[in-house]
């Protein structure tokens, strides 16, 4: 439990020391395009958490649904508030960044998969699930529902989260403003993108491509640490700067 406390607690000091560049338009300028891609995944993976809670929510007596869905939402916020206090500090030792690049491949080979072959379920079949006064034929206990619900919030807070944290780079002030915009997106609009989502695919195509971009950044600029580390060669920061540099841009 230590380490978690302080991992909070560097977050928390960190965040203090940067809170004032959230006045400079300068720092808003510089971190946008991180902030843009952060926006993107918390709106392409928002829409999840609420089939998700629905999902069980629908099973239990209609008397619990409310419960259901208060707690399964908040597990999922201090879920996320957990490993965000951890992720940035993770990705800094050698290695795992790129492991992380690898586990983001495979939540974007899941996320094409659910969007091209259409493998969800429908937020208005779930809402029309929680309205019905019918009991459910797979009726399940407070506790089950509850389980189902944290069970699938730590695979996706971690997603999540290891997203966010790698689009953010090494700026905690961006990784707290997209863990901020998870939590309201998960806790007031969850249901309201999901629909967006169903009704704009594009918006999810656009969400995916920018985790598959954040994967192989995480993958390129960690595999660039390690020859660095190791041979004093290839020390590029990032795939961007990597491609300019190529190119002859960027010196």
């Amino acid at each position: 439990m230590d380490w978690l406390l302080h991992g909070i607690n560097e977050l928390l000091s960190v965040l203090a020391a940067d809170i004032a560049h959230l006045l400079s338009p300068h720092w808003w300028r510089t971190h946008s395009v991180p902030l843009f891609n952060i926006l993107m995944i918390d709106l392409t993976l928002a829409g999840d958490n609420a089939i998700v809670v629905g999902m069980a929510a629908s099973r239990v007596e209609r008397s619990m649904r409310t419960k259901v869905i208060f707690w399964g939402i908040l597990g999922a916020v201090l879920l996320r508030i957990i490993f965000s206090s951890v992720a940035q500090q993770m990705l800094q030792v050698i290695g795992l960044t790129l492991a992380g690049g690898i586990l983001l491949l495979f939540v974007c080979w899941k996320m094409y998969k659910q969007i091209a072959e259409a493998d969800t379920h429908s937020i208005h079949e779930v809402e029309k699930n929680l309205a019905s006064s019918t009991p459910p034929a797979n009726a399940m206990s407070f506790w089950g529902a509850l389980w189902t619900i944290i069970l699938a919030d730590l695979s996706m807070s971690l997603d999540n989260v290891l997203a966010v944290a790698g689009a953010a780079g090494e700026s905690t002030l961006v990784l707290v403003i997209g863990l901020g915009i998870a939590i309201v997106l998960m806790a007031l609009a969850s249901n309201y993108i999901a629909k967006l989502l169903a009704r704009y695919p594009w918006i999810a195509w656009v969400g995916l491509l920018i985790i598959l971009y954040v994967a192989l950044d995480m993958i390129y600029r960690d595999s660039h640490r390690i020859a660095c580390a190791n041979y004093g060669i290839g020390c590029s920061e990032s795939i961007w700067k990597g491609i300019l540099h190529r190119l002859g841009i960027n010196g």
